[in-house]
């Protein structure tokens, strides 16, 4: 019986109180997304205490601007830029080739949500699945090496209680046979997320890389929501049925799950509200459900997932 991880932080907590009092000196952080959204809150606190962070994002000059930023805000000058496209492999192995030294943190942030029309990377596979989990499978990957260096890494994989909606789909993960749902394709993609975190985990805790998943919360003024159509996100804050969090507040768990220290040796959990979640049933899921399904933390699932992913990625 593993102990749940609970602590002191909740849905109001911020990046930036979490990572109060931390000394991240020395350490090296990827964040990929960090130009826009959490990705830029989970980037500033980790430089706030101290670290080394890379920001990677596909607009370089928009990442730039978010460097410059974070500079300022935090006086940590040691803010790089990394151009990367997570649908473009050759974006992603030369980010990989172009790593050098030790990496302690990699968040695995970007996204995309609710692409209204069926999508498809160059290889022909789904866009969200295809961005949310197969680019940053590859990147985690590529990185191994820099992650073993670090000799104690953290990847936290950034994925949405939208999983309870979906297992992947092994059968038709690229939407061949089923009509498309913007909405199940989401939800696969992010229920491979929390997959993911497991069996990564499995494989590399012997070189002291452990990867958890996290749910940041819903925000309202994410990019993330950019496929939404015109005036769906008014709707939803009118609505009620959603209790928002601001960018500050999303980018907290992420940054808990990073740093904290309660999480030394632990991998393959979900996390959310800096809690560890607990295994809930998805036909119970409502707008404002919590906690993880029991098939997004399946070993079975978890170790299949990973074969398809090489499968996929060559």
């Amino acid at each position: 019986m593993t102990t749940r991880v609970t602590s002191d932080f909740d849905f109001d907590s911020t990046a930036l109180e979490v990572v109060a009092g931390l000394d991240l000196s020395g350490r090296r952080a990827l964040v990929t997304g960090a130009a826009s959204g959490i990705g830029i809150e989970t980037a500033r606190a980790l430089a706030a205490a101290g670290a080394q962070v890379t920001l990677a994002a596909r607009d370089t000059a928009a990442a730039e601007r978010t460097a410059a930023d974070i500079r300022a805000t935090t006086g940590n000058s040691d803010v790089p830029i990394a151009q990367l496209d997570l649908m473009d492999r050759g974006s992603v192995d030369r980010l990989v080739a172009d790593f050098s030294g030790p990496l302690h943190i990699l968040v695995n942030n970007a996204g995309v949500m609710a692409v209204p029309e069926l999508r498809f990377s160059p290889e022909g596979h789904e866009m969200q699945f295809a961005t949310n989990h197969l680019g940053h499978f590859r990147l985690a990957v590529g990185l191994l090496p820099a992650l073993r260096a670090a000799q104690g890494a953290r990847v936290v994989s950034v994925s949405s209680r939208a999983h309870l909606n979906s297992p992947v789909v092994f059968d038709d993960i690229d939407f061949a046979e089923r009509a498309y749902d913007p909405a199940l394709a989401y939800a696969q993609s992010k229920t491979a997320n929390v997959l993911f975190a497991v069996e990564a985990t499995r494989r590399w805790a012997e070189d002291g890389i452990f990867t958890n998943a996290l749910h940041p919360g819903a925000i309202a003024d994410s990019n993330l929501a950019r496929h939404y159509p015109p005036g769906l996100l008014d709707e939803l804050r009118a609505s009620g049925r959603y209790t928002f969090k601001t960018l500050q507040q999303g980018a907290a768990t992420s940054a808990f799950v990073a740093t904290s220290d309660l999480l030394d040796g632990i991998g393959g959990r979900y996390f959310e509200n800096c809690q560890q979640a607990v295994v809930e049933d998805p036909k119970a899921a409502g707008t404002d459900a919590a906690g993880v399904a029991a098939f997004a933390l399946d070993p079975s699932a978890a170790e299949r997932l990973w074969d398809v992913s090489e499968e996929m990625n060559r």
